[in-house]
């Protein structure tokens, strides 16, 4: 991998709406991010459930407090990733093997994606309850 992501974050915007936009590209620069440091790390890349595919989607139907703390957790993982995978890279360009800081990385990435996929009530098999 010899090329960074270009950004992790994205602008705030006013409103529900923008937050929640803002969110989903957050959501999927940090997915990109950690395909990197998988690839790095020498791991197969993974197939995202959809669990983790829809996830700013289905905290955005949830709403209140949690919606409120996944942005504040996305925030957190962003401010994690960004200089994980700036000194992954510049370890990798100087030719050094970067594997085991990867793993530790994706390891760290990975419990914490998992704590910010709890936010999101189970909803049974046919996941969260919708209504019209």
């Amino acid at each position: 991998m010899s090329a960074q992501p270009n950004s992790f974050s994205a602008e705030a915007g006013t409103g529900q709406r923008s937050t929640a936009q803002s969110l989903s590209v957050q959501w999927t620069a940090l997915q990109d991010a950690a395909s990197a440091v998988g690839a790095l790390a020498g791991l197969a890349p993974e197939k995202l459930t959809p669990q983790v595919r829809n996830f700013p989607a289905l905290i955005k139907d949830v709403g209140g407090w949690r919606f409120e703390l996944a942005s504040e957790m996305i925030g957190d993982l962003t401010a994690m990733m960004r200089p994980g995978v700036t000194a992954l890279l510049a370890v990798n360009a100087r030719g050094q093997d970067a594997t085991a800081a990867a793993i530790t990385l994706w390891r760290e990435f990975h419990h914490a994606r998992n704590s910010v996929l709890a936010l999101v009530p189970q909803g049974g098999d046919m996941g969260p309850r919708r209504s019209a």
